[in-house]
């Protein structure tokens, strides 16, 4: 997935964290919801300026940044 289009990042906002779309609203924000039990209808309940493809654009983001990471033996 592209997520290029949707998760920005800008310096002065929210201290640089990846957000959506140039919101206030970020990634781990996101992550933070579905992780406490939130279900998808209700954070686009909650907010009604977010898409379905904005959280599916979040867990990809999030799997991304994942597969990124690796460990140093010592």
């Amino acid at each position: 997935m592209n997520y290029h289009e949707i998760i920005t990042i800008e310096p002065g906002k929210r201290s640089g964290k990846p957000c959506i779309r140039g919101m206030r609203i970020t990634v781990y924000d996101i992550l933070e919801y579905l992780a406490g039990g939130m279900t998808e209808a209700e954070i686009l309940e909650d907010f009604s300026e977010l898409t379905f493809e904005d959280i599916k654009t979040c867990l990809a983001f999030a799997a991304d940044r994942e597969k990124k990471l690796f460990v140093v033996s010592l």
